[in-house]
């Protein structure tokens, strides 16, 4: 996860710099203001800061009163769906609280990070969370899944606090009886056997339930040369996305070879997304069946000829199709499948 970590003291800045280390997995960079700019530091003001954090999915951690996160990040605010985490940490490091998209920016689960790597108190708020109860919106987040109707969430969440069961369906439309979770690829008007050009609608989905999630319908393959940045490779996917009239949001996974796992630039770019990383070992991906780019050099390096095509391939799952082949570009490699 791409990480800014803000303050305005010395002693913010002590614990900022502890932090920053503390949370090595992740690439993080000290922003610090005021008393704390003895410290080389990034020097964007608070507002350019903040708005390039909400444009690109960067987690901002502030050190600092929780009312001045809230008045830094207020007017940027726009979709619990897409926001990045925000977390606020007092200067003593005793609290450590996710303000800002807890479930599907993961501020939750790196609040729960930091605390364990500083010893501060987690205060988690998050009702879903507190009652260990079942989180429709994490649920999506963690199998890859997109909501589509979001008015939904609070409903199944409510439903979960009162202890009732969730019930889903999977792949099973219309269900034979009403579900508070159906996932399936397509519920919009089907074809009909009345004649040609007549369409039988389908049952609304508010009747048969209460939320819809919907598989990501494309696999990206990626490579890259170590150290590429997160601007970098997300400037370069979604381009290649939007020329072959791919929307990002119907994207479900992001796939490299396991020597990749940590690499930053690869790993952003799937938080961004908010999608898993998938990751596989060479002789896997050795293995894929079909027609792809080959590389000598590839392969003496990473062990297998192609990483984005294979990768995208697995990911998919049987019967994909690789509809974007390889392209590289400046160290850096993707391809796209289409789930069967």
């Amino acid at each position: 996860m791409k990480i800014k970590i803000i303050t305005f003291t010395e002693k913010g800045a002590e614990l900022a710099a502890g932090l920053k280390a503390a949370l090595g997995g992740h690439e993080t960079e000290l922003c610090l203001r005021g008393k704390a700019q003895g410290v080389s530091a990034n020097v964007e003001s608070l507002d350019d800061l903040c708005r390039e954090a909400f444009e690109q999915g960067t987690a901002l951690v502030f050190i600092s009163a929780m009312g001045i996160a809230v008045r830094s990040v207020a007017p940027f605010v726009q979709d619990k769906l897409t926001d990045p985490p925000v977390i606020v940490m007092d200067e003593l490091g005793l609290h450590v609280i996710p303000v800002l998209s807890g479930h599907m920016g993961g501020a939750n689960g790196l609040a729960l990070e930091i605390a364990e790597a500083t010893g501060a108190d987690p205060v988690i708020t998050t009702a879903t969370d507190i009652n260990e109860t079942f989180s429709v919106d994490l649920f999506a987040k963690e199998n890859g899944l997109r909501i589509v109707n979001r008015d939904g969430i609070a409903k199944v969440s409510a439903s979960a606090l009162k202890g009732k069961p969730v019930t889903i369906s999977i792949k099973d439309y219309p269900p034979q009886e009403a579900v508070d979770v159906i996932i399936a690829d397509d519920m919009e008007l089907a074809d009909s056997d009345e004649g040609e050009g007549k369409k039988a609608e389908r049952p609304a989905v508010e009747s048969l339930a209460t939320i819809r999630l919907c598989p990501g319908r494309y696999a990206v393959g990626m490579g890259c040369r170590k150290g590429k940045s997160f601007d970098e490779i997300r400037e370069f996917a979604e381009r290649v996305l939007a020329d072959n009239g791919i929307d990002a949001a119907e994207v479900g996974a992001v796939a490299t070879i396991d020597i990749k796992a940590e690499e930053p630039g690869i790993k952003a770019l799937a938080e961004y997304w908010k999608v898993p990383l998938i990751t596989y070992e060479a002789s896997l991906l050795e293995k894929v069946q079909g027609d792809f780019a080959s590389s000598e050099f590839v392969k003496k390096t990473v062990g297998v000829d192609s990483v984005a095509e294979r990768s995208a391939v697995l990911a998919a799952g049987s019967g994909s199709k690789l509809i974007v082949r390889k392209q590289a570009e400046n160290g850096m490699t993707i391809a796209v499948a289409e789930k069967h």
